[in-house]
Protein backbone atom coordinates (compact mmCIF):
# COMPACT_ATOMS: atom_id res chain seq x y z
CA UNK A 1 0.00 0.00 0.00
CA UNK A 2 1.26 3.71 -1.07
CA UNK A 3 2.15 6.01 1.73
CA UNK A 4 0.15 9.10 2.13
CA UNK A 5 2.48 12.23 2.50
CA UNK A 6 1.71 15.00 5.24
CA UNK A 7 0.13 17.37 2.95
CA UNK A 8 -2.13 14.11 1.61
CA UNK A 9 -3.39 13.32 5.78
CA UNK A 10 -3.79 16.63 6.32
CA UNK A 11 -6.45 17.77 3.70
CA UNK A 12 -7.98 13.96 4.68
CA UNK A 13 -8.44 14.90 8.27
CA UNK A 14 -10.17 18.81 7.38
CA UNK A 15 -13.86 18.40 8.58
CA UNK A 16 -13.01 15.23 11.04
CA UNK A 17 -13.83 16.04 14.56
CA UNK A 18 -13.40 13.63 17.80
CA UNK A 19 -17.54 12.91 17.64
CA UNK A 20 -17.36 11.56 13.72
CA UNK A 21 -13.75 9.39 14.60
CA UNK A 22 -15.81 8.23 18.00
CA UNK A 23 -18.54 7.47 15.75
CA UNK A 24 -16.31 5.62 13.14
CA UNK A 25 -14.85 3.73 15.81
CA UNK A 26 -17.65 2.36 17.47
CA UNK A 27 -19.23 1.24 13.38
CA UNK A 28 -16.11 -0.74 13.45
CA UNK A 29 -16.45 -2.24 17.19
CA UNK A 30 -20.36 -2.78 16.47
CA UNK A 31 -19.16 -4.53 12.66
CA UNK A 32 -16.40 -6.69 14.30
CA UNK A 33 -18.87 -8.01 17.60
CA UNK A 34 -21.47 -8.61 14.44
CA UNK A 35 -18.83 -10.69 13.00
CA UNK A 36 -17.84 -12.21 15.79
CA UNK A 37 -21.38 -13.91 16.75
CA UNK A 38 -22.01 -14.44 13.12
CA UNK A 39 -18.72 -16.73 13.75
CA UNK A 40 -19.81 -18.18 16.69
CA UNK A 41 -23.43 -19.07 15.82
CA UNK A 42 -21.76 -20.74 12.35
CA UNK A 43 -19.44 -22.43 14.21
CA UNK A 44 -22.65 -23.59 16.73
CA UNK A 45 -24.42 -24.48 13.55
CA UNK A 46 -21.23 -26.82 12.52
CA UNK A 47 -20.73 -28.50 15.60
CA UNK A 48 -24.64 -29.27 16.00
CA UNK A 49 -24.66 -30.63 12.62
CA UNK A 50 -21.52 -32.35 13.55
CA UNK A 51 -23.24 -33.78 16.33
CA UNK A 52 -26.41 -34.64 14.14
CA UNK A 53 -24.46 -35.99 11.81
CA UNK A 54 -22.48 -38.32 14.43
CA UNK A 55 -25.51 -39.60 16.12
CA UNK A 56 -27.40 -40.36 12.83
CA UNK A 57 -23.81 -42.48 11.71
CA UNK A 58 -23.92 -43.80 15.27
CA UNK A 59 -26.96 -45.11 14.38
CA UNK A 60 -26.81 -46.59 11.61
CA UNK A 61 -23.40 -48.61 12.25
CA UNK A 62 -25.59 -49.88 15.50
CA UNK A 63 -28.64 -51.40 12.92
CA UNK A 64 -25.69 -52.05 11.00
CA UNK A 65 -24.09 -54.11 13.57
CA UNK A 66 -27.59 -55.49 14.91
CA UNK A 67 -28.12 -56.56 11.50
CA UNK A 68 -25.22 -58.39 11.22
CA UNK A 69 -25.27 -59.98 14.52
CA UNK A 70 -28.60 -61.18 13.72
CA UNK A 71 -27.39 -62.68 10.87
CA UNK A 72 -24.68 -64.12 12.48
CA UNK A 73 -27.01 -65.89 14.95
CA UNK A 74 -29.27 -67.13 12.33
CA UNK A 75 -26.20 -68.44 10.72
CA UNK A 76 -25.44 -70.19 14.21
CA UNK A 77 -28.43 -71.42 14.40
CA UNK A 78 -28.85 -72.99 11.16
CA UNK A 79 -25.18 -75.04 11.08
CA UNK A 80 -25.78 -76.00 14.72
CA UNK A 81 -29.06 -77.15 13.44
CA UNK A 82 -27.42 -79.13 10.65
CA UNK A 83 -24.92 -80.17 13.16
CA UNK A 84 -27.41 -81.69 15.31
CA UNK A 85 -28.78 -83.54 12.33
CA UNK A 86 -25.59 -84.75 10.98
CA UNK A 87 -24.23 -86.19 14.44
CA UNK A 88 -27.89 -87.52 15.49
CA UNK A 89 -27.44 -89.52 12.16
CA UNK A 90 -23.92 -90.18 12.94
CA UNK A 91 -24.97 -91.44 16.60
CA UNK A 92 -27.70 -93.54 15.25
CA UNK A 93 -25.65 -95.29 12.40
CA UNK A 94 -22.84 -95.70 15.12
CA UNK A 95 -26.02 -97.36 17.52
CA UNK A 96 -27.45 -99.37 14.58
CA UNK A 97 -23.70 -100.61 13.54
CA UNK A 98 -23.00 -101.43 17.49
CA UNK A 99 -26.38 -103.15 17.61
CA UNK A 100 -25.68 -105.07 14.34
CA UNK A 101 -22.38 -106.18 15.95
CA UNK A 102 -23.94 -107.27 18.96
CA UNK A 103 -26.65 -109.08 17.89
CA UNK A 104 -24.12 -110.90 15.50
CA UNK A 105 -21.92 -111.46 18.57
CA UNK A 106 -24.69 -112.95 20.65
CA UNK A 107 -26.23 -114.68 17.82
CA UNK A 108 -22.43 -116.74 17.56
CA UNK A 109 -22.37 -117.26 21.18
CA UNK A 110 -25.46 -118.23 22.13
CA UNK A 111 -25.91 -121.09 19.18
CA UNK A 112 -22.40 -122.48 20.75
CA UNK A 113 -23.04 -121.92 24.32
CA UNK A 114 -25.04 -124.87 25.15
CA UNK A 115 -22.16 -127.29 22.98
CA UNK A 116 -19.36 -126.18 25.05
CA UNK A 117 -21.04 -126.16 28.62
CA UNK A 118 -22.08 -130.00 27.67
CA UNK A 119 -18.67 -131.09 26.40
CA UNK A 120 -17.17 -129.37 29.33
CA UNK A 121 -19.16 -131.60 31.51
CA UNK A 122 -22.34 -129.59 32.33
CA UNK A 123 -25.46 -130.81 30.30
CA UNK A 124 -27.57 -128.43 29.48
CA UNK A 125 -31.01 -129.55 28.62
CA UNK A 126 -32.63 -125.71 28.00
CA UNK A 127 -31.34 -122.38 26.86
CA UNK A 128 -33.43 -119.47 26.44
CA UNK A 129 -32.43 -115.78 26.00
CA UNK A 130 -33.22 -112.47 27.37
CA UNK A 131 -34.88 -114.04 30.47
CA UNK A 132 -35.90 -111.60 33.02
CA UNK A 133 -36.02 -112.14 36.69
CA UNK A 134 -36.78 -110.24 40.28
CA UNK A 135 -39.68 -107.78 41.33
CA UNK A 136 -40.30 -104.62 43.15
CA UNK A 137 -38.61 -106.14 46.34
CA UNK A 138 -35.74 -107.80 45.19
CA UNK A 139 -34.73 -105.51 42.26
CA UNK A 140 -34.75 -106.45 38.12
CA UNK A 141 -32.08 -108.43 35.55
CA UNK A 142 -32.23 -109.46 32.68
CA UNK A 143 -29.88 -112.29 31.48
CA UNK A 144 -28.89 -112.52 28.18
CA UNK A 145 -28.95 -116.06 27.56
CA UNK A 146 -29.81 -118.38 30.58
CA UNK A 147 -29.42 -122.42 30.51
CA UNK A 148 -29.79 -125.16 32.76
CA UNK A 149 -30.61 -127.85 33.73
CA UNK A 150 -32.12 -130.44 37.11
CA UNK A 151 -28.80 -129.58 39.10
CA UNK A 152 -27.49 -125.92 37.75
CA UNK A 153 -28.64 -122.90 35.85
CA UNK A 154 -25.81 -120.76 34.23
CA UNK A 155 -26.57 -116.51 33.93
CA UNK A 156 -24.41 -115.74 30.72
CA UNK A 157 -23.95 -112.11 29.94
CA UNK A 158 -22.53 -111.48 26.37
CA UNK A 159 -20.99 -108.48 24.91
CA UNK A 160 -18.78 -107.55 21.94
CA UNK A 161 -16.21 -105.81 24.40
CA UNK A 162 -16.00 -107.06 27.86
CA UNK A 163 -14.89 -104.60 30.61
CA UNK A 164 -14.13 -105.01 34.57
CA UNK A 165 -16.87 -102.71 35.27
CA UNK A 166 -19.29 -104.96 33.07
CA UNK A 167 -17.80 -107.94 34.95
CA UNK A 168 -19.41 -106.33 38.04
CA UNK A 169 -22.71 -105.49 36.74
CA UNK A 170 -22.82 -108.82 35.91
CA UNK A 171 -22.27 -110.17 39.30
CA UNK A 172 -24.41 -107.53 40.74
CA UNK A 173 -27.29 -109.53 38.15
CA UNK A 174 -26.12 -112.68 39.49
CA UNK A 175 -27.24 -111.90 42.86
CA UNK A 176 -30.51 -110.84 41.42
CA UNK A 177 -31.26 -113.62 39.92
CA UNK A 178 -30.10 -115.75 43.12
CA UNK A 179 -32.83 -114.06 45.02
CA UNK A 180 -35.51 -114.41 42.59
CA UNK A 181 -34.74 -118.49 42.65
CA UNK A 182 -34.68 -118.73 46.35
CA UNK A 183 -37.78 -116.63 46.77
CA UNK A 184 -39.34 -119.60 44.14
CA UNK A 185 -37.92 -122.64 46.32
CA UNK A 186 -34.99 -123.24 43.34
CA UNK A 187 -32.22 -124.81 45.36
CA UNK A 188 -30.60 -125.49 42.20
CA UNK A 189 -26.25 -124.43 42.05
CA UNK A 190 -25.99 -121.21 40.56
CA UNK A 191 -23.33 -120.56 38.21
CA UNK A 192 -22.06 -117.52 36.14
CA UNK A 193 -20.25 -117.02 32.79
CA UNK A 194 -19.10 -114.15 30.82
CA UNK A 195 -19.06 -114.38 26.81
CA UNK A 196 -17.34 -111.64 24.81
CA UNK A 197 -15.86 -111.26 21.13
CA UNK A 198 -13.02 -108.85 22.48
CA UNK A 199 -11.27 -109.51 25.76
CA UNK A 200 -7.79 -108.67 27.27
CA UNK A 201 -5.87 -110.68 29.81
CA UNK A 202 -6.85 -109.21 32.82
CA UNK A 203 -10.33 -109.13 32.10
CA UNK A 204 -10.50 -112.55 31.62
CA UNK A 205 -7.58 -113.06 35.43
CA UNK A 206 -10.49 -110.58 37.25
CA UNK A 207 -13.11 -112.75 35.71
CA UNK A 208 -11.90 -116.23 36.64
CA UNK A 209 -10.75 -114.51 39.60
CA UNK A 210 -14.83 -113.87 40.73
CA UNK A 211 -15.41 -117.77 40.01
CA UNK A 212 -17.01 -116.89 36.41
CA UNK A 213 -16.48 -119.16 33.24
CA UNK A 214 -15.39 -117.12 30.40
CA UNK A 215 -16.28 -117.94 26.93
CA UNK A 216 -14.32 -116.41 23.97
CA UNK A 217 -14.30 -116.37 20.44
CA UNK A 218 -12.15 -119.04 19.03
CA UNK A 219 -12.22 -119.17 14.87
CA UNK A 220 -15.51 -119.61 13.65
CA UNK A 221 -17.02 -120.86 17.28
CA UNK A 222 -15.96 -119.96 20.42
CA UNK A 223 -14.89 -121.66 23.38
CA UNK A 224 -14.27 -121.84 27.20
CA UNK A 225 -11.49 -119.91 28.37
CA UNK A 226 -8.18 -121.84 29.67
CA UNK A 227 -8.29 -121.11 33.44
CA UNK A 228 -5.24 -121.93 36.29
CA UNK A 229 -5.67 -124.97 38.17
CA UNK A 230 -6.83 -122.82 41.16
CA UNK A 231 -9.57 -122.06 39.51
CA UNK A 232 -13.27 -122.86 41.01
CA UNK A 233 -16.29 -121.59 39.45
CA UNK A 234 -18.59 -119.83 42.11
CA UNK A 235 -21.91 -121.58 42.67
CA UNK A 236 -24.35 -118.76 44.47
Amino acid sequence: MEMMTAEQAAEAAKGLTFEKVWAALMESRRSMEELKKRMKESDRELKKRMKESDRELKKRMEESDREFKKRMEESDRELKKRMDASQKRIEKNLGDMGNSIGLLTESMFTNELWKKFRDFGIPVTEQVSHRKFGDDEIGFAEVDVFMENGEYAIAVEIKTKMTIERIDDHLDRIEIVRRHMDKRGDARKLLGAVGCGTIYENEIKYAQKKGLYVVIQSGDSVAIADAPKSFRPREW
